[in-house]
């Protein structure tokens, strides 16, 4: 063990450790969720570190031999996985994210330490708050490396979204000419395809893309520069000029420096925007496994409309039974994705005056919607959308045996003839077709009309009503 001291006095540090007294006080004070912090994280913690001694050095504010070190061991820790004996900390911890900032300055100033041949937990030459932290506050810094994390995360949803866009797309139309039922409040409503459901499930989809790269956008405005309250003490501004340009370099992003120094610390909206667009996309993709796990029961005694890909036996008791696993899954992230939003608003509102205590939590459950909603995303698209099957027999008897047909017979009959007709072929469970022609009312013509499933689906898609459905391709 080695021993180091703070304000608060000496504690007891593993003697290989990297991180120091700050850290260990935090191992002790919040073993909350038994995880650890999202490696994306650590990772703009550690680029900022990087981009900042170069800043200062360029600026005369950091000894050449100094941010040679500390740059030798941000880029030592960059160009490996992260070690978590190295991070140790709990994602939820007290502080507004100090601890995860002294881990990091901790980390690399004894790594730069034990490059220039030094012992770990001699500070002389490097120190964690002194150099690694120059120009710097948790207050800036760690709201900034949220959204460099945030933005590198949201890269692979972005390409889940518009693969599982595009798969619904070719769906829609391969179902373009298969006609079913359509319901309104789980009861028979008029004819329709399934391709329209298809196309109606990836067009919100879409709005839901364009919502979050709006969303993303506003996080490429970092915090740094603002120190501890926005007022940039004790910040060079050689530094608030030349940081964010600096750290595009390390990262290959394109950044951009908070205008307003004060809006530094006060700008968590951001993350309450990212969150609702999520959320979003949550429901969406919620309410369309609702729809498949109706469409697809049975396969007897259900909807039984279309067909799901088995992926795995359904039950411990019940031999030869399949559930909609997949669909299923993806309900369950959408609960959590919308738990996550109410946690984030909450975080964002309790934040008191110049500083949030509460981001740690923040930026948990945000890293969580992201990286599940990505993960759900990619099997509903391998494993349920891209192998959707319809019963074609099903889903013609449907039709053949409907009543809805009422409908196209109220502007020739009337709403109160039509509704008798209705009734009489529900009451004999016989086709509203053989009512029709029993009834003597309709001419062959009408008939024909009435009874034609292409009209009634394309019924009103016309320019002059303002609706033109584009069958290729399914386009908006």
């Amino acid at each position: 063990m080695r021993h180091e001291s703070d304000s608060l006095g000496t504690v007891s540090v593993p003697a290989t450790a990297y991180y120091g007294v700050h850290t260990q006080r935090a191992v002790e004070n919040f073993p909350i969720t038994g995880e650890l912090v999202n490696p994306e994280l650590i990772r703009g913690l550690i680029e900022i570190k990087e981009a900042a001694a170069l800043v200062n050095a360029a600026a005369g504010d950091l000894p050449i031999e100094t941010a040679d070190a500390i740059v030798a061991a941000t880029k030592q820790l960059l160009q490996q996985p992260i070690d978590y004996t190295m991070f140790p900390l709990d994602p939820i911890q007290g502080g507004a994210g100090t601890s995860m900032n002294m881990n990091v300055n901790e980390v690399v100033a004894n790594l730069a330490l034990e490059l220039l041949g030094d012992e770990k937990g001699n500070y002389a030459r490097i120190n964690p708050n002194d150099h690694v932290n120059r120009g710097q506050s948790t207050n800036d810094v760690y709201p900034s490396a949220g959204k460099l994390a945030m933005i590198r995360l949201m890269a692979p949803l972005f390409d889940e979204l518009e693969a599982l866009i595009s798969t619904l797309g070719a769906k829609a139309d391969e179902f373009a000419r298969v006609y079913k039922m359509g319901r309104t409040q789980l009861q028979d409503a008029v004819p329709m395809t399934l391709g329209n459901s298809f196309h109606a499930y990836l067009k919100p989809l879409r709005r839901d893309l364009r919502r979050l790269q709006d969303a993303e956008a506003a996080l490429h405005t970092l915090n740094l520069g603002g120190s501890a309250i926005g007022s940039g003490i004790n910040v060079s501004y050689h530094y608030q000029v030349h940081v964010i340009p600096k750290l595009e370099t390390v990262t290959g992003l394109e950044l951009f420096q908070a205008v307003d120094l004060f809006d530094a610390t006060q700008n968590l909206d951001v993350f309450t925007t990212l969150s609702g667009a999520l959320k979003t996309l949550a429901v969406n993709l919620s309410k369309m496994s609702n729809d498949l796990r109706l469409l697809s029961s049975g396969p007897r005694s259900g909807l039984s409309e279309i067909n799901l890909p088995a992926r795995q036996a359904g039950s411990s008791i019940m031999p030869g039974k399949v559930n909609p696993v997949i669909p299923e899954v993806v309900n369950q992230v959408a609960f959590e994705v919308i738990g996550n939003d109410a946690t984030i608003t909450a975080a964002v509102e309790a934040g008191q005056l110049e500083l949030n205590a509460f981001e740690p939590v923040l930026f948990y459950r945000m890293f969580a919607s992201i990286t599940h909603l990505t993960s759900a995303m990619k099997t509903f698209r391998e494993h349920a959308i891209a192998g959707i099957t319809h019963n074609e027999e099903r889903l013609a008897k449907d039709i053949d045996l409907s009543a809805s047909f009422a409908t196209a017979m109220a502007n020739m009959v009337g709403y109160k003839q039509a509704a008798e007709l209705a009734k009489e072929s529900l009451k004999t469970n016989r086709p509203l077709r053989e009512c029709a022609i029993a009834s003597g009312i309709f001419t062959d013509e009408q008939l024909a009309h009435i009874f034609a499933v292409e009209e009634i689906v394309v019924n009103a898609r016309t320019p002059e009503h303002g609706l033109v459905l584009k069958r290729a391709g399914y386009t908006s």
